[in-house]
């Protein structure tokens, strides 16, 4: 549907039917070919911030999907690194991509880690966890984290209510709540209820301190906004 190599819009309907963890595992060969996945702009743009406060040693990637993460992780850390996603076959798909990487399927709202990394990051996951299961998954981040540890997440600017952009994921959220109302299992994937004020306050209530700071190479918006920042919530040493 996106392009020649990307999934049909029969796949994608299959898809959206599908539970998110079903709904992966049958997208997975041709996720790298929609836009579903983190842009390289943004990839590149955070490694370059990371890699001025590194280098660090062992990475993981939270929800690490095809391996986009990985990518940064391997820039910026000096020893292992480690994907972590709940699809096995995002998980194939990451393992083909970066075969030195050791992969762990697990749910992600129950991080099965002790304090053992010194980075985390996740790109394009926070929309496929309700607002109420965020803690969890927050509380199990700073788990992982050895003390002083970093974990770090770019965010978009929510488009301004003028734009096309900003309508066009007001109604695809609204066609997910009806979906999900009527059809089951659900298939949770929005794209409005990651606000950057209820981030930083759960992010602080799982005991970390919060920096955002703008992602520059991303550009500004016309009203001198910027379109992406970068989230730093570091666990206290």
């Amino acid at each position: 549907m996106f392009s020649p190599r990307g999934p049909s819009l029969r796949e994608l309907t299959v898809q959206a039917l599908s539970s998110v963890e079903r709904g992966y595992d049958l997208l997975a060969p041709k996720f790298d070919h929609t836009p579903f996945r983190t842009p390289d702009g943004i990839i590149e743009a955070t490694a370059e911030a990371l890699a001025e406060r590194g280098p660090f040693d062992a990475g993981l990637d939270v929800c690490c999907g095809t391996g986009a993460g990985l990518t940064v992780l391997r820039a910026v850390c000096q020893g292992p690194i480690t994907g972590v996603d709940f699809s096995a076959g995002m998980l194939a798909e990451a393992g083909n991509q970066h075969p030195g990487a050791t992969l762990v399927r697990a749910d992600v709202r129950a991080l099965p880690f002790e304090p053992s990394f010194d980075l985390a990051v996740s790109f394009g996951a926070l929309g496929h966890f309700l607002p109420e299961e965020r803690p969890a998954l927050f509380e199990g981040v700073h788990r992982a984290l050895k003390p002083g540890g970093l974990f770090a997440f770019a965010i978009g600017e929510p488009p301004p209510m003028t734009s096309i952009a900003h309508w066009v994921l007001l109604g695809f959220d609204g066609v997910m709540r009806v979906r999900n109302a009527v059809w089951r299992p659900p298939f949770v994937m929005y794209y409005r209820t990651t606000p950057l004020p209820a981030l930083r306050k759960d992010l602080t209530a799982a005991g970390f301190a919060v920096e955002i700071e703008a992602l520059e190479t991303m550009g500004r918006r016309g009203d001198g906004t910027p379109r992406c920042w970068l989230v730093l919530a570091r666990r206290a040493a």
